[in-house]
Protein backbone atom coordinates (compact mmCIF):
# COMPACT_ATOMS: atom_id res chain seq x y z
CA UNK A 1 0.00 0.00 0.00
CA UNK A 2 1.25 3.58 -0.96
CA UNK A 3 0.76 5.30 2.26
CA UNK A 4 1.93 9.11 1.83
CA UNK A 5 2.39 11.40 4.89
CA UNK A 6 1.93 15.42 5.12
CA UNK A 7 4.24 17.07 8.07
CA UNK A 8 6.93 15.81 9.55
CA UNK A 9 5.99 16.73 13.46
CA UNK A 10 5.11 14.17 15.92
CA UNK A 11 2.13 12.77 14.61
CA UNK A 12 3.59 12.47 10.94
CA UNK A 13 7.08 10.79 12.05
CA UNK A 14 5.24 8.60 15.18
CA UNK A 15 2.91 7.49 12.26
CA UNK A 16 5.67 6.59 9.81
CA UNK A 17 7.81 4.99 12.33
CA UNK A 18 5.00 2.86 13.80
CA UNK A 19 3.90 1.74 11.10
CA UNK A 20 6.81 0.72 9.12
CA UNK A 21 7.42 -1.38 12.44
CA UNK A 22 4.05 -3.52 11.34
CA UNK A 23 4.06 -3.51 7.86
CA UNK A 24 7.86 -3.58 6.46
CA UNK A 25 6.63 -4.01 2.94
CA UNK A 26 4.38 -0.61 2.56
CA UNK A 27 5.48 2.07 0.90
CA UNK A 28 5.74 5.29 2.84
CA UNK A 29 6.57 8.67 1.61
CA UNK A 30 6.80 11.79 4.15
CA UNK A 31 6.99 15.35 2.85
CA UNK A 32 8.15 17.91 4.12
CA UNK A 33 8.85 22.04 4.35
CA UNK A 34 11.24 21.52 6.77
CA UNK A 35 15.21 20.46 6.52
CA UNK A 36 17.02 20.56 9.47
CA UNK A 37 14.68 17.26 10.94
CA UNK A 38 12.40 16.12 13.39
CA UNK A 39 12.33 18.28 15.98
CA UNK A 40 10.54 18.32 19.60
CA UNK A 41 7.87 21.79 18.91
CA UNK A 42 7.54 21.76 23.00
CA UNK A 43 11.04 22.66 23.32
CA UNK A 44 11.10 26.06 21.38
CA UNK A 45 9.98 28.02 24.45
CA UNK A 46 13.41 26.18 26.25
CA UNK A 47 14.92 27.59 23.26
CA UNK A 48 17.22 30.22 25.36
CA UNK A 49 18.16 28.50 28.97
CA UNK A 50 19.27 25.84 27.31
CA UNK A 51 23.04 25.51 25.78
CA UNK A 52 22.83 23.95 21.93
CA UNK A 53 19.59 23.77 21.58
CA UNK A 54 19.44 23.99 17.81
CA UNK A 55 21.22 20.56 17.79
CA UNK A 56 19.33 18.92 21.29
CA UNK A 57 16.32 19.60 20.12
CA UNK A 58 16.56 17.63 16.91
CA UNK A 59 15.18 14.03 17.58
CA UNK A 60 15.69 12.56 14.83
CA UNK A 61 18.17 13.44 11.46
CA UNK A 62 16.08 12.75 8.25
CA UNK A 63 18.51 10.54 7.28
CA UNK A 64 18.21 8.37 10.37
CA UNK A 65 14.57 7.65 9.32
CA UNK A 66 15.59 7.27 5.61
CA UNK A 67 17.98 4.31 7.29
CA UNK A 68 14.52 2.79 8.38
CA UNK A 69 13.27 2.68 5.11
CA UNK A 70 11.07 5.71 5.25
CA UNK A 71 11.22 7.93 2.52
CA UNK A 72 11.72 11.26 3.14
CA UNK A 73 11.53 14.12 1.07
CA UNK A 74 11.75 17.54 2.94
CA UNK A 75 12.17 20.96 1.46
CA UNK A 76 9.02 20.65 -0.57
CA UNK A 77 5.41 21.89 -0.79
CA UNK A 78 2.28 20.25 -0.69
CA UNK A 79 0.09 22.95 -3.06
CA UNK A 80 -2.94 20.76 -4.02
CA UNK A 81 -4.87 17.17 -3.20
CA UNK A 82 -7.48 15.25 -5.30
CA UNK A 83 -9.45 13.06 -3.73
CA UNK A 84 -10.95 11.53 -6.36
CA UNK A 85 -7.86 10.94 -8.00
CA UNK A 86 -5.93 10.00 -5.04
CA UNK A 87 -3.64 12.48 -5.95
CA UNK A 88 -1.13 15.34 -4.68
CA UNK A 89 0.62 18.25 -6.48
CA UNK A 90 3.98 19.22 -4.91
CA UNK A 91 6.26 21.28 -5.64
CA UNK A 92 9.94 21.09 -5.03
CA UNK A 93 11.13 18.26 -6.38
CA UNK A 94 12.56 17.92 -9.39
CA UNK A 95 10.51 16.95 -12.51
CA UNK A 96 7.97 16.00 -10.31
CA UNK A 97 4.57 17.45 -9.76
CA UNK A 98 2.77 14.87 -8.48
CA UNK A 99 2.06 12.14 -6.46
CA UNK A 100 0.06 9.12 -5.78
CA UNK A 101 -1.47 7.78 -2.92
CA UNK A 102 -3.48 4.64 -1.80
CA UNK A 103 -3.94 6.52 1.69
CA UNK A 104 -3.15 10.03 2.50
CA UNK A 105 -2.50 11.49 6.19
CA UNK A 106 -2.74 14.94 6.68
CA UNK A 107 -0.47 16.25 9.62
CA UNK A 108 0.10 19.64 8.69
CA UNK A 109 0.39 20.59 12.38
CA UNK A 110 -0.75 24.47 13.34
CA UNK A 111 1.00 28.08 12.15
CA UNK A 112 1.09 30.90 14.99
CA UNK A 113 -2.33 32.73 15.26
CA UNK A 114 -1.84 36.53 14.65
CA UNK A 115 -4.81 38.41 15.71
CA UNK A 116 -6.40 40.32 12.19
CA UNK A 117 -5.59 43.65 14.08
CA UNK A 118 -1.81 42.61 14.10
CA UNK A 119 -1.55 41.93 10.78
CA UNK A 120 -0.74 45.42 9.51
CA UNK A 121 2.29 45.14 11.47
CA UNK A 122 3.25 41.88 10.66
CA UNK A 123 7.01 42.79 9.60
CA UNK A 124 7.77 44.58 12.98
CA UNK A 125 7.51 41.64 15.38
CA UNK A 126 8.54 37.93 15.44
CA UNK A 127 6.49 34.53 15.84
CA UNK A 128 7.73 31.26 18.17
CA UNK A 129 6.32 28.53 16.11
CA UNK A 130 9.17 26.20 14.41
CA UNK A 131 12.64 25.75 14.77
CA UNK A 132 13.41 28.24 12.11
CA UNK A 133 11.62 30.54 14.12
CA UNK A 134 14.04 30.00 17.01
CA UNK A 135 17.31 30.44 15.20
CA UNK A 136 16.16 33.86 13.86
CA UNK A 137 15.06 34.56 17.36
CA UNK A 138 18.78 33.78 18.71
CA UNK A 139 20.53 35.27 16.06
CA UNK A 140 18.61 38.39 16.59
CA UNK A 141 19.63 38.19 20.48
CA UNK A 142 23.31 37.54 20.28
CA UNK A 143 24.52 40.86 19.67
CA UNK A 144 22.78 41.47 22.88
CA UNK A 145 24.90 39.31 24.45
CA UNK A 146 28.02 40.00 22.53
CA UNK A 147 27.67 43.83 24.06
CA UNK A 148 26.78 42.38 27.32
CA UNK A 149 23.70 44.48 27.40
CA UNK A 150 19.70 42.71 28.24
CA UNK A 151 17.43 43.07 25.25
CA UNK A 152 14.36 44.44 26.76
CA UNK A 153 11.52 42.13 25.46
CA UNK A 154 7.47 42.80 25.05
CA UNK A 155 5.87 39.30 24.62
CA UNK A 156 2.46 39.69 23.70
CA UNK A 157 0.02 36.91 24.63
CA UNK A 158 -0.07 35.39 28.10
CA UNK A 159 -1.54 32.20 26.96
CA UNK A 160 0.65 28.67 27.76
CA UNK A 161 3.40 29.35 25.16
CA UNK A 162 3.34 33.10 26.00
CA UNK A 163 4.16 32.49 29.49
CA UNK A 164 6.73 29.75 28.73
CA UNK A 165 8.67 31.92 26.40
CA UNK A 166 8.17 35.07 28.84
CA UNK A 167 9.73 32.73 31.65
CA UNK A 168 12.77 31.37 29.69
CA UNK A 169 13.61 34.56 28.60
CA UNK A 170 13.47 36.13 31.87
CA UNK A 171 15.88 33.13 33.60
CA UNK A 172 18.02 33.81 31.15
CA UNK A 173 18.58 37.48 32.29
CA UNK A 174 16.35 39.29 29.65
CA UNK A 175 14.28 41.96 30.35
CA UNK A 176 10.43 40.91 29.49
CA UNK A 177 6.99 43.01 29.43
CA UNK A 178 4.31 40.76 28.91
CA UNK A 179 1.01 41.76 27.84
CA UNK A 180 -2.32 39.76 27.78
CA UNK A 181 -5.47 40.84 26.58
CA UNK A 182 -7.59 39.14 29.70
CA UNK A 183 -7.79 39.57 33.14
CA UNK A 184 -6.28 36.53 34.10
CA UNK A 185 -3.06 34.41 32.92
CA UNK A 186 -3.63 31.28 30.94
CA UNK A 187 -7.12 31.99 31.43
CA UNK A 188 -8.16 28.88 29.18
CA UNK A 189 -6.12 26.05 30.79
CA UNK A 190 -6.02 27.00 34.93
CA UNK A 191 -8.29 27.63 37.18
CA UNK A 192 -8.12 31.13 39.39
CA UNK A 193 -6.27 30.31 41.94
CA UNK A 194 -3.17 28.75 39.72
CA UNK A 195 -3.47 31.66 37.39
CA UNK A 196 -3.22 34.18 40.09
CA UNK A 197 -0.27 31.90 41.38
CA UNK A 198 1.39 32.12 38.14
CA UNK A 199 1.24 35.31 37.82
CA UNK A 200 3.53 35.47 41.11
CA UNK A 201 5.83 33.35 39.96
CA UNK A 202 6.49 35.18 36.76
CA UNK A 203 6.85 38.40 38.96
CA UNK A 204 9.30 36.98 41.26
CA UNK A 205 11.21 36.33 37.63
CA UNK A 206 11.21 39.86 37.50
CA UNK A 207 8.35 40.20 34.47
CA UNK A 208 6.13 42.91 34.34
CA UNK A 209 2.88 41.30 33.72
CA UNK A 210 0.05 43.51 32.27
CA UNK A 211 -3.62 42.25 31.80
CA UNK A 212 -6.44 44.17 30.21
CA UNK A 213 -4.16 44.74 27.42
CA UNK A 214 -5.76 45.98 24.50
CA UNK A 215 -2.77 46.33 22.17
CA UNK A 216 -3.59 49.06 19.20
CA UNK A 217 -0.65 49.64 17.27
CA UNK A 218 3.31 47.81 16.96
CA UNK A 219 5.48 50.19 15.21
CA UNK A 220 8.89 50.68 14.52
CA UNK A 221 10.62 53.71 15.52
CA UNK A 222 14.13 54.72 15.86
CA UNK A 223 15.40 51.30 15.72
CA UNK A 224 13.06 49.99 18.57
CA UNK A 225 9.46 48.58 18.29
CA UNK A 226 6.81 50.83 19.90
CA UNK A 227 3.93 48.68 21.88
CA UNK A 228 0.94 51.29 22.19
CA UNK A 229 -1.96 51.05 24.30
CA UNK A 230 -4.28 53.47 25.40
CA UNK A 231 -2.22 55.87 23.13
CA UNK A 232 0.49 55.02 25.34
CA UNK A 233 3.72 53.92 23.46
CA UNK A 234 6.73 51.88 24.95
CA UNK A 235 9.66 51.25 23.34
CA UNK A 236 11.62 47.69 23.37
CA UNK A 237 14.24 46.14 21.60
CA UNK A 238 11.94 43.52 19.64
CA UNK A 239 8.21 42.06 20.16
CA UNK A 240 7.09 38.47 20.24
CA UNK A 241 3.77 37.61 19.32
CA UNK A 242 2.32 34.62 21.10
CA UNK A 243 -1.49 34.38 21.01
CA UNK A 244 -2.36 30.85 20.18
CA UNK A 245 -1.98 28.54 17.09
CA UNK A 246 -4.32 28.01 14.18
CA UNK A 247 -4.72 24.56 12.43
CA UNK A 248 -3.58 24.34 8.92
CA UNK A 249 -6.26 23.42 6.74
CA UNK A 250 -5.96 24.82 3.90
CA UNK A 251 -4.76 22.04 1.51
CA UNK A 252 -7.78 20.11 3.23
CA UNK A 253 -10.45 23.17 2.77
CA UNK A 254 -9.38 23.50 -1.18
CA UNK A 255 -9.87 19.97 -1.29
CA UNK A 256 -13.36 20.00 -0.28
CA UNK A 257 -13.27 18.08 2.89
CA UNK A 258 -15.01 19.24 5.91
CA UNK A 259 -13.84 21.31 8.00
CA UNK A 260 -14.12 23.45 10.95
CA UNK A 261 -11.76 24.87 13.45
CA UNK A 262 -9.55 21.92 11.91
CA UNK A 263 -10.33 18.84 9.56
CA UNK A 264 -13.25 17.27 10.92
CA UNK A 265 -12.64 13.42 11.45
CA UNK A 266 -14.68 10.34 12.44
CA UNK A 267 -13.31 8.62 15.60
CA UNK A 268 -11.00 6.23 13.16
CA UNK A 269 -9.62 10.02 12.55
CA UNK A 270 -10.80 9.67 9.07
CA UNK A 271 -12.21 12.68 7.19
CA UNK A 272 -14.87 13.04 4.72
CA UNK A 273 -13.12 11.34 2.21
CA UNK A 274 -12.59 8.08 3.25
CA UNK A 275 -8.68 7.50 1.94
CA UNK A 276 -7.91 10.86 3.85
CA UNK A 277 -7.04 10.98 7.46
CA UNK A 278 -5.86 13.54 9.91
CA UNK A 279 -3.50 13.62 12.95
CA UNK A 280 -2.52 16.00 15.87
CA UNK A 281 -3.11 19.63 15.96
CA UNK A 282 -5.42 19.50 12.48
CA UNK A 283 -7.58 17.17 13.29
CA UNK A 284 -10.96 18.01 14.97
CA UNK A 285 -12.65 15.05 16.33
CA UNK A 286 -16.72 14.67 16.71
CA UNK A 287 -16.45 16.08 20.35
CA UNK A 288 -15.53 19.16 18.37
CA UNK A 289 -12.27 18.77 20.19
CA UNK A 290 -8.45 19.05 18.57
CA UNK A 291 -5.90 16.94 20.55
CA UNK A 292 -2.95 19.32 20.65
CA UNK A 293 -0.72 17.86 22.97
CA UNK A 294 2.08 15.05 22.65
CA UNK A 295 0.84 12.38 24.48
CA UNK A 296 -2.74 12.39 22.71
CA UNK A 297 -1.38 13.32 19.25
CA UNK A 298 0.91 10.27 20.10
CA UNK A 299 -1.82 8.15 20.94
CA UNK A 300 -3.55 8.97 17.56
CA UNK A 301 -0.51 7.98 15.30
CA UNK A 302 0.01 4.73 16.93
CA UNK A 303 -3.55 3.68 16.61
CA UNK A 304 -3.96 4.56 13.32
CA UNK A 305 -0.61 3.09 12.24
CA UNK A 306 -2.69 -0.63 14.31
CA UNK A 307 -5.91 0.47 12.52
CA UNK A 308 -4.24 0.40 8.79
CA UNK A 309 -2.78 -3.03 10.09
CA UNK A 310 -6.08 -4.09 10.45
CA UNK A 311 -5.65 -4.96 13.76
CA UNK A 312 -9.14 -5.18 16.05
CA UNK A 313 -9.48 -2.15 18.48
CA UNK A 314 -12.00 0.31 19.06
CA UNK A 315 -12.43 3.82 17.94
CA UNK A 316 -9.63 6.31 18.79
CA UNK A 317 -10.31 7.65 22.08
CA UNK A 318 -7.85 10.43 23.87
CA UNK A 319 -5.55 8.29 26.30
CA UNK A 320 -5.12 9.99 29.91
CA UNK A 321 -2.89 13.10 29.78
CA UNK A 322 -2.39 16.24 32.18
CA UNK A 323 -0.75 18.80 29.80
CA UNK A 324 1.65 21.15 32.04
CA UNK A 325 3.27 24.56 31.52
CA UNK A 326 7.46 24.57 31.47
CA UNK A 327 7.54 28.03 33.11
CA UNK A 328 10.15 28.14 35.52
CA UNK A 329 9.20 27.51 38.97
CA UNK A 330 5.61 27.16 38.60
CA UNK A 331 3.49 23.78 39.42
CA UNK A 332 -0.51 23.83 39.20
CA UNK A 333 -2.41 22.63 42.40
CA UNK A 334 -5.09 21.76 40.59
CA UNK A 335 -5.84 19.68 37.29
CA UNK A 336 -5.30 21.85 33.86
CA UNK A 337 -8.55 22.71 31.90
CA UNK A 338 -8.81 21.16 28.26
Amino acid sequence: MRVIIIGSGIAGVTFAEHYRKLSPDAKITLLTGENRGYYSRPLLSRGFSEEDIEKTIILRTFNALQEKNICIIPGVTVTAIHPEEHSIDVKGIDEIEQLDYDKLIIATGSAAFIPPPFQPYRENFFLLNSLEDLITLRRFRQPFLDSRRKPNWAIIGGGLIGCELASDLAVSGDKVCLFHAMDKLMERQLVEQDSTALLTVLEKLSIEVRLNQAIQRIDKESGKIAISVDNNRRPFDAAIVSCGFKPRIELAEQAGLQTGRGIRVNQSLQTSHEDIYALGDVAELPNGKLYAYIIPIRHQARWLAEYFCGQPQQDWRPAEFSPEAKVHGFQAAHPYRF
